[in-house]
């Protein structure tokens, strides 16, 4: 008998439901991968379960021990759907890792490796690593463990025989984790060599390892091993309800907005890219180069007779250009030297580093070639382009790139050039720092130490690739404070080694901790504008149209409209202080005063909980709420109602969310 009508329309729903369902829990188990190999944790219905595993190369002992890390490879990344794929390689040893959302909480990790060379080593490992302060009161139990097939792996070089000490090693199909709150178990797809070692503070590491093994025992050229591990976790997901308070009575700095940098690189992609972030950007800073090899390539050349002459590099036509684009959109400029010209630097040109260093010192006794070259070059800019740069830095040349300097001559660099572009009329002042990571905070103090020179310094400066943690961002607060100066984000973003594997710019994961680290900047540091690296078609925040080789139509990425949901907040307001309890939450607030408009920003890097904001003005009775994650582009929802300055509302998952509110509203 046919099927009726109503039989076949049930089936179709069911069936499409399931799809659906499916759809949702691999959206909602998510494993945190970063690009390098290493998993940070396990995300289920937006609460992260937060371990990290790495791809490591056992030497002789247990001290001599790689591993997969940030900058310390040039891993190949690649991404499809709910599969992540890394290509690296450590020593003489090339690995693939292939990492699968499977739903419900599991993803599968396989990992495949070769020997490149004859090495002699203990093994190839998926290593576990636990923190001590999450997993002090942990029971680790060994599934169906056997004796060990090899030699046991001593802790101290030289010492291959003998006790491990309050280290084992056996051969087992996997590990069950438990603690109070969690349990993270580990099946491996046939026995496999696993070594634990208990954490030591008197090695610098409290944490213990769990070492599972793919690749045992010294190795010939061309020799592989593979082993599939099935990695689940389970346990208490946080969604207590969190309480915020917005004090709005002490204002603190203000806040332009976002910025960009406009730094261009290759031709036949930037300019899309540009064209679409002034478009749709609420963009209120701008950073540009100054090409200054190619304005002054040649010392005996005066390089504002020959650029008035005609004879001016395309490059440097292109920069000063992009500088006068943004300048007729009353966007301030900031300009910045890389590459030097040779006879401006001492030895011969480094562009990579050498011997644990990078860049070229500048040559003293070209010192006042070199301050004439710079502000000729800005003196150009402004006759013949009515640029007038708000601000001069040489790129992080705390690191050498490319121009090196120690702090004492960044200070004396900032002296002499900022007294002679004075003396020419010039109004741009010196940034402090521009370094190349918050970490590198002692750079500025020779300059920050000489009040002689703070007259000079217009701002300061600092980029976010690494060590953002919130002390260190407390003392560039503090920095901008004592000179009473604006701060700046340099260059934001996280990962410098990114252009390598760009399909990191796609993952969720990626737009959400990049969102989540300016946030803290904003609240901790009260910066006046952080700029994006970039704003063109390098580390582009759009994708298509060839850009990194993706195809479509150009089009925003998530990392776009959380730059563009940034960029709601005024441009001018003070920041506010926010508090309260909020586990897995950052948040910054904002007030343009004047205006009586008022903005929160919120990221939640947990599970879908409800909020309570309190200290609203009385005459803010209705607040607009935009979302912006993985699946929301800037959404707007429901309004959410205020009474006597009270707003109830749910947060959602693994979300950036801002709330808008006027009085009289």
């Amino acid at each position: 008998m046919a099927m009726s009508y109503w039989k076949r329309w049930i089936y179709v729903f069911v069936f499409a439901a399931s799809i659906l369902l499916a759809t949702l829990e691999q959206l909602y188990c998510q494993p945190q991968v970063m690009a390098w190999g290493n998993m940070t944790g396990l995300r289920v219905d937006g609460h992260l379960f937060e371990f990290e595993t790495s791809l490591c190369v056992i030497g002789p002992s247990l001290m001599q021990v790689s591993q997969t890390a940030k900058e310390q490879q040039r891993p190949q990344y690649r991404l499809e759907g709910n599969k992540q794929t890394i290509n690296t390689r450590l020593d003489n040893i090339s690995i693939v890792e292939e990492v699968e959302s499977l739903g419900s909480g599991q993803a599968r990790v396989s990992v495949e490796a070769e020997a490149r060379a004859d090495t002699s080593i203990s093994g190839v490992f998926l290593c576990l690593e636990l923190s001590a302060n999450e997993f002090s009161d942990a029971e680790i139990l060994l599934v169906d463990s056997m004796a060990s097939k090899l030699d046991p792996i001593p802790l101290f070089p030289g010492r291959r025989w003998g006790r491990m000490g309050r280290n084992s090693q056996a051969l087992a199909r996997g590990v069950r984790i438990k603690t109070p709150h969690r349990r993270i178990e580990i099946d491996v797809d046939e026995p496999a060599e696993i070594i634990r070692t208990m954490g030591n503070r008197f090695f610098g590491n409290s944490n213990t390892r769990i070492y599972f093994g793919v690749l045992p025992g010294a190795v010939t050229n061309g020799k592989t091993g593979k082993k599939s591990f099935l990695i689940k976790v389970s346990g208490e997901i946080d969604k207590r309800p969190v309480q915020l308070v917005v004090d709005t009575k002490n204002p603190g700095r203000r806040f332009d907005g976002i910025g960009g940098n406009f730094r261009l690189q290759n031709e036949n992609t930037d300019a899309q890219v540009i064209d679409y972030c002034l478009k749709n950007l609420n963009v209120t800073w701008g950073r540009v180069e100054m090409p200054w090899r190619s304005w002054h390539a040649e010392e005996n050349v005066d390089p504002i007779q020959a650029a008035r002459s005609g004879r001016l590099n395309p490059g440097v036509h292109a920069a000063m250009s992009m500088a006068q684009r943004l300048a007729k959109k009353n966007i301030p400029v900031i300009v910045s030297a890389w590459y030097p010209p040779s006879w401006a630097v001492e030895g011969e040109m480094s562009f990579r580093s050498q011997g644990g260093l990078r860049g070229n010192p500048l040559k003293r006794s070209k010192k006042q070639s070199i301050i004439k070259s710079l502000t000729g070059y800005l003196l150009y800019l402004k006759e013949a382009y009515g640029v007038e740069a708000s601000l001069f830095s040489f790129n992080e040349s705390d690191l050498g790139i490319n121009v090196r300097q120690t702090g004492e001559e960044h200070a004396e660099l900032i002296q002499k050039l900022g007294e002679n572009m004075a003396n020419y009329g010039l109004a741009t002042k010196m940034l402090l720092g521009d370094n190349s990571d918050a970490t590198t905070y002692s750079f500025i103090e020779p300059a920050m130490e000489n009040p002689a020179i703070h007259k000079h310094i217009g701002a300061i400066s600092f980029h976010t690739w690494r060590g953002c943690e919130n002390w260190t961002l407390s003392i560039w607060a503090d920095a901008a404070k004592k000179l009473n100066v604006p701060l700046l984000v340099g260059e934001g973003s996280t990962d410098a080694a990114a252009h390598r594997y760009p399909d990191i710019f796609l993952q969720p994961a990626y737009a959400l901790n990049e969102i989540d680290m300016y946030l803290r900047i904003c609240a901790i540091c009260q910066v006046k504008s952080i700029l994006q690296w970039q704003l063109t078609s390098d580390y582009s925040v759009l994708a298509g149209n060839g850009i990194y080789h993706t195809t479509g139509e150009l089009r925003p990425t998530q990392r776009f409209w959380n730059l563009k949901q940034l960029g709601l907040t005024p441009s001018g307001s003070f920041v506010l202080h926010i508090s309260g309890s909020r586990p897995n939450i950052s948040c910054v607030a904002y007030a343009d005063i004047a205006k009586g408009v008022y903005c929160i920003h919120m990221v939640n890097n947990g599970a879908r909980r409800q909020v309570m904001l309190n200290g609203l003005p009385g005459q803010v009775s209705h607040l607009r709420i935009f979302t912006t994650d993985q699946n929301h582009s800037m959404e707007e929802g429901k309004r959410v109602r205020v009474s006597n300055g009270v707003a109830e509302f749910w947060l959602e998952s693994a979300c950036f969310t801002t709330l808008m509110g006027e009085s009289g509203e």
